[in-house]
């Protein structure tokens, strides 16, 4: 929905232009977060719910389908470009016969979904174990790469509802719609996952061409007809997605970058892996937007990696850029090494993934950790673990996360800082990995609290003396509170009314 006045669009100018001012516009992004330019929205409803997205700060996602019966990648293996993340993986039980049949392999995945009968399928557990875990929204892939799509779509029989699935005569087959509903019932807010590539629509890879890449298999140029099929295709399942049918929806996380409307200098980069070597795959950004607003106002669109009018934030994958972002951002990552489940993943600590979220949430930025259930429909008994004691650490230093804002100097040393808008500043110390206790004496560069305010350590109710020592907050802490929170992953101190004081 637009604005129907002039005031609302000024209104909504002016917001925009609060938020981004809050951030640091002087540090320049890293090449891999400036691709294309930013727009900063206008819709006053997109604005608000930007805003709102970025109080939630933590956010799970979850990368499901067929695929998650062999614990391969997800979508990629049937990609047969020449990179270690592509084709049959070769030690793999149930792919390694396939490590020189392509063709062999792709039939057998593409027969996935005919096995797929997840059983202990149970979303409202996924979504305790993400609330435990302290995360306030969910991204959940509705249809990757490969085609399946995890709900009811009407566009194609490649689909969790589709007869010859034997999940599809389960009270829950709808998986898109359980999920989003068990989330949402416990409070959090929605994000649905979209691939706009689909390599197993006959109008991206065409069955008379073989598929050497990610890109559609044909010259859009020459047969403009079979493009616009495909665009038709993919509106139509945004359509369904956003129509209702599955409630409201905040973030619609597009992914598959390279299809989008072709740039001036496409032209020099034919060969290199983000050029047009079929021609431009564009996907007619403004009328899919204009179909998901139009069902679901002031919806969030993120058309990663492509930049401007549609990625109202942008999302740094298994990354976190060294400073601060001068536009609403998010890191996406693993808590394993996969996207998808993997038999035997190599799952980051807590205390990894408490210093990482830190360290984005410092910067300005949302972490969005990633955790694939596996081919039954359960997550991990391992990553379960690592979610409760995240949520641990949460549950006592939450409010130094949640609604906070970047504020200088944003890093010092072992510490990061975050704002409320109160004010308050947080000082949040992270240790060296055998460092069990705070110092007894800890030296915070930065603003001061104001004049005699109490400050405190989170998961302590004892008032700390403090002092400034030139551009520095001086703060002792009692052996017994030291006692008493040690072993912590991180420690945060909270500075009352330290954004609002004269620097």
């Amino acid at each position: 929905m637009k604005p129907t006045t002039s005031l609302a669009r000024m209104k909504a100018t002016t917001l925009a232009a609060m938020l981004l001012a809050a951030l640091p516009l002087s540090v320049h992004a890293d090449d891999d977060y400036a691709v294309g330019s930013y727009v900063p929205e206008t819709d006053p409803l997109v604005v608000r719910k930007l805003e709102q997205w970025q109080d939630w700060k933590f956010g799970f996602m979850m990368h499901w389908g067929a695929y998650s019966q062999w614990g391969v990648v997800e979508s990629w293996s049937i990609c047969s470009e020449d990179v270690d993340w592509c084709g049959p993986p070769k030690h793999n039980a149930f792919t390694a016969k396939y490590a020189n049949d392509y063709v062999g392999y792709k039939q057998a995945y593409e027969k996935l979904p005919t096995t797929f009968n997840p059983v202990k399928f149970d979303p409202g557990k996924w979504a305790s174990i993400a609330k435990d875990a302290g995360t306030k929204y969910v991204v959940f892939t509705t249809k990757h790469h490969d085609g399946f799509s995890m709900f009811d779509t009407r566009q194609s029989d490649y689909k969790i509802t589709a007869a010859n699935v034997p999940f599809h005569a389960n009270p829950h087959a709808n998986v898109v719609k359980e999920v989003f509903g068990a989330f949402r019932k416990q409070g959090f807010g929605i994000g649905a996952y979209f691939s706009k590539a689909d390599w197993h629509s006959p109008y991206y890879w065409w069955p008379r061409f073989a598929t050497p890449n990610r890109y559609a298999n044909y010259d859009t140029r020459k047969y403009p007809q079979r493009w616009q099929d495909f665009v038709k295709f993919t509106h139509a399942q945004i359509d369904e997605l956003t129509s209702g049918a599955y409630g409201p929806i905040d973030i619609l996380w597009l992914d598959a970058g390279w299809v989008r409307a072709p740039r001036p200098d496409d032209n020099k980069n034919l060969t290199g892996i983000d050029g047009f070597r079929q021609g431009p795959e564009d996907i007619d950004m403004p009328g899919l937007a204009k179909i998901a607003r139009g069902n679901q106002p002031g919806l969030i669109v993120v058309d990663r990696a492509v930049g401007g009018r549609y990625e109202n934030y942008r999302t740094p994958e298994q990354k976190v850029p060294d400073k601060p972002l001068p536009y609403p951002w998010e890191t996406c990552m693993t808590l394993g090494d996969s996207w998808s489940f993997a038999a035997h993943d190599n799952y980051k600590s807590a205390r990894k993934v408490v210093h990482l979220l830190v360290d984005v949430v410092a910067k300005g930025g949302n972490f969005l950790l990633n955790v694939g259930p596996d081919g039954n429909g359960e997550l991990p008994p391992e990553a379960v673990k690592r979610l409760h004691q995240i949520g641990q650490w949460m549950h006592v230093n939450g409010e130094a996360i949640y609604a906070s804002r970047a504020v200088a100097p944003y890093s010092s040393g072992k510490l990061r800082y975050t704002r409320l808008r109160d004010g308050s500043v947080y000082a949040i110390y992270l240790p060296d990995d055998n460092e069990q206790q705070l110092p007894a004496t800890l030296k915070i560069p930065g603003p001061p609290p104001a004049a005699g305010a109490q400050v405190r350590l989170l998961g302590s109710t004892a008032s700390l003396a403090w002092a400034r020592d030139g551009d520095a907050t001086v703060v002792a802490v009692p052996d017994a509170v030291r006692t008493k929170t040690s072993g912590a992953y991180a420690w945060a101190f909270r500075l009352p009314g330290a954004a609002t004081q004269p620097r």
